[in-house]
């Protein structure tokens, strides 16, 4: 007899909706302005990383260039800037497939929702999907000093809802998130490649498959 759920975890780029696009392109404005020549494969590493950790690796691209914490910290500041304006546009219609449904099957069911996600900028995406009151605890991602793939995130957010990490799942799109969520002792939930989350309990390849039942029966196994 598996596990007793009492709560969900939610990443949010990849998962609740599709930021990923807005992050490239605001990282890709930002090599360029520095001369520093950044491609999709290369974006693939950032994911689910946080701001100045993803910085630090795009700098990795040309070693000559040397800035000061003053100067890193402005340079994630214009990237965000550059973000926030791509995502101005944003509407409920860009709810991934299937998350509506799955959120509403976990508040019918009397579960808890919370989001761990390493954007700064969670509760302004959630507005603008008008799904911020859907979640009961939204992580602060400034507050949390280790970021994936450590537990830190997915273990303050179940603290959070007065929740045990055992007794809650956790939903993400990358390979760091995933290990985050089994550091912290959570039910795994992966959307993408098995190849790529081979560490996930339960993986889809999209969001549109993620069926709440079908989640609860593989935890439940």
């Amino acid at each position: 007899m598996g596990k007793q759920i009492k709560a969900f975890i939610f990443d949010l780029d990849g998962v609740i909706t599709d930021t990923a696009e807005y992050h490239y392109l605001a990282w890709k404005q930002l090599a360029e302005d520095m001369g520093i020549s950044f491609d999709r494969d290369f974006n693939e590493q950032l994911k689910g990383v946080r701001r100045m950790d993803s910085l630090k690796h795009i700098l990795t691209l040309n070693p000559k260039l040397s800035f000061s914490k003053e100067e890193l910290e402005a340079l994630a500041t214009r990237k965000n800037e550059h973000y926030i304006t791509l995502i101005k546009d944003m509407t409920p219609n860009d709810i991934l497939p299937g998350i509506r449904k799955l959120i509403e099957e976990i508040k019918k069911h009397e579960l808890q929702l919370a989001l761990g996600s390493a954007s700064k900028n969670a509760r302004i995406v959630l507005e603008r999907l008008q799904l911020l009151n859907s979640f009961d605890y939204i992580v602060d991602a400034a507050k949390v000093e280790h970021g994936k793939p450590h537990p830190e995130t997915f273990l303050t957010g179940a603290e959070g809802l007065g929740v045990s990490p055992l007794n809650c799942v956790g939903v993400e799109d990358a390979k760091a998130g995933v290990d985050a969520i089994k550091a912290a002792g959570m039910f795994a939930v992966g959307i993408g490649s098995k190849e790529h989350l081979a560490k996930a309990d339960y993986i889809v390849e999209t969001t549109r498959e993620l069926q709440f039942v079908n989640i609860m029966a593989e935890v439940t196994k």
